[in-house]
């Protein structure tokens, strides 16, 4: 199968640049670099990572203790809400939009994304709807106390009866995000399709861009949905529509099949990059080529078609027809099947490798076990009669932590570390990066496990104060919390001195194989002197074949070793 390459992109462009990879202030312009665009989309998550994380904190405080003694009940209501908030659309959808951007056309040997100036409007709407958000916190009432759910009628509810108000403010900021992420859709589908290099056919792709390229399509079909419906929430709430206000004969159920119609997909969007990112990290640190290729990026693609066929899974409580139960029942299942396709491929991966425990390699093992355990909560969720009777207790957020927190954070870390020397031209310091995993590691379980025994004893979710019997699970959860909290510490430290002092980074730190390891670190500014013509799979370890016949760094290699 052959591939298509732009010629437009394939020559140099001669837009201007602000500077060379060097040069720090380019980081703070209106660039159209999707390098820059990539750490720009990353440490602006990253923030927000440290603003949903301090409210998680405080939450846990305030949960160590059965009493209510802490915060106000309407304080706590919107830390939760903010919390998740922050955490999906600020933290995580940023910061994969990040590493996607940065990779993905150095993995595919283009020069940039197929619309730059698209690229960078859709980052700049990142910190337009994050100011948003952060503004509620300030106007009569407080932000948004619905939950990141937003359900009608609670979302309709204004107390204070000021056309600004938090929920107006919230819902103003969710669709603004799915602007900008459909923008962001329409650019990487388009990239991936037209401007692979010569050579790389599909099955010569890496899967970390076809698990980028099935995210995305989810979110091309998912995200008008969401968006829609928050629009025409936020018309009801201000313009006196009744969509879903069943006080004037709307449908509240309605708001849901348009919010998880997308938002139980986007879980997939999620974690798609994820297993991506397992998919690259396992082969070059077992020296040993991805097993069943083939069967994991087509795995990817039926994902995809399912995603869009489980979202009533969420809505099982919410007065669903039994033979609607049973057919979302069915389809929930069915997708643990490509799912674990790829954890087999991972594990076969990963068995009689030379293992190498660097960093990147812990987190991505570490993603995996708490992977493995979220997917089998998963399918006990995906049964209508366990889905019933743990139905919004602490047992659904303690999966839903195992999969966002145990398996997606520890996925992006496992990223950060594993393309950290290519991205700044510097090694990391190993001492404190297997520091931080350890105590990532250890405080994702201390804080989610006791979530799933709290659930079974029937604690509900988002309350302040609860009984005394949940007390030792609960203690237990926030000192788990509070050590999330402390891992980011060695993090911060090991990125901002290693970035500054570290020792300078080769073109390839670790042996592996891919295109963009061909370049020097950091990559110059149109990536590739001159486009790769590949000639062989992305998975070589262990042969001595050729990813490419011709040399796409020139003479850049030797001036930068």
């Amino acid at each position: 199968m052959s591939n298509a390459s732009l010629d437009a992109i394939a020559a140099k462009s001669d837009q201007p640049f602000p500077g060379a990879p060097n040069n720090w202030r380019r980081f703070f312009s209106f660039s159209t670099d999707h390098k820059v665009i990539g750490i720009q989309y990353m440490v602006t998550a990253f923030v927000f990572f440290l603003i949903g994380g301090l409210l998680a904190m405080v939450m846990r405080g305030e949960l160590i203790t059965p009493e209510a003694d802490l915060v106000d009940r309407t304080v706590y209501n919107a830390l939760f809400t903010m919390h998740g908030t922050i955490m999906l659309f600020m933290w995580t959808f940023p910061m994969l939009n990040g590493l996607s951007n940065y990779l993905v056309p150095l993995m595919i040997g283009a020069r940039d994304m197929a619309f730059p100036r698209l690229n960078a409007a859709a980052f700049w709407l990142v910190p337009v709807f994050g100011t948003l958000l952060m503004a509620s916190f300030f106007v009569p009432g407080g932000p948004s106390q619905s939950g990141w759910w937003a359900y009608p009628p609670v979302s309709l509810q204004n107390p204070t009866g000021n056309l600004i108000n938090g929920q107006v403010l919230w819902l103003l900021a969710v669709a603004l995000s799915g602007v900008s992420s459909i923008m962001g859709a329409v650019n990487f589908v388009t990239t991936i399709f037209r401007m692979r290099a010569p050579g790389m056919g599909w099955f010569r792709m890496p899967a970390f861009c076809w698990t980028v390229l099935s995210a995305q399509m989810i979110q091309l079909f998912g995200l008008p949905s969401l968006t829609a419906g928050a629009v025409m929430l936020l018309l009801d709430l201000t313009a006196g529509t009744s969509f879903f206000d069943p006080a004037k004969g709307g449908d509240p159920v309605l708001y849901q099949h348009f919010f998880w119609f997308y938002s139980h997909p986007a879980v997939y969007v999620i974690i798609l990059p994820i297993f991506g990112t397992f998919s690259e990290v396992f082969p070059v640190y077992a020296r040993k080529p991805l097993f069943g290729y083939r069967f994991v990026v087509v795995s990817s693609v039926i994902i995809t078609v399912l995603s869009a066929m489980v979202w009533v899974h969420h809505m099982f409580a919410s007065g669903t027809p039994s033979w609607m139960r049973m057919l979302f029942m069915f389809s929930t299942m069915l997708i643990s099947v490509p799912t674990g396709v790829k954890v087999f491929a991972w594990v076969a991966t990963v068995w009689g490798g030379k293992l190498r425990l660097d960093t990147p390699m812990l987190f991505a093992l570490g993603g995996l076990v708490c992977f493995l355990f979220a997917g089998i909560t998963g399918v006990m969720l995906g049964a209508v009669p366990f889905d019933i009777h743990v139905n919004n207790t602490y047992f659904v957020v303690g999966h839903f932590h195992y999969v966002i927190y145990g398996a997606t954070v520890m996925g992006i870390y496992a990223a950060i570390y594993h393309w950290f020397p290519k991205m700044t031209g510097h090694m990391y310091y190993e001492g404190l990066g297997k520091l931080h995993f350890a105590l990532t590691f250890i405080g994702v379980n201390l804080n989610f496990f006791p979530m799933h025994p709290l659930g079974l004893m029937g604690m509900p979710r988002r309350v302040s104060s609860y009984d005394p019997e949940f007390a030792y699970w609960n203690v237990i959860a926030s000192l788990g919390g509070f050590l999330l909290g402390v891992s980011t510490l060695p993090f911060i430290l090991n990125i901002v001195s290693s970035w500054v002092l570290g020792k300078r980074a080769p073109a390839n730190p670790w042996n592996a194989i891919g295109l963009e390891w061909l370049i020097p670190s950091p990559p110059p500014v149109e990536n590739f002197e001159e486009i790769p013509i590949v000639v062989s799979g992305p998975y070589g370890y262990g042969s001595n074949e050729s990813l490419v016949s011709n040399n796409p760094a020139g003479e850049l290699i030797s001036e930068h070793s």
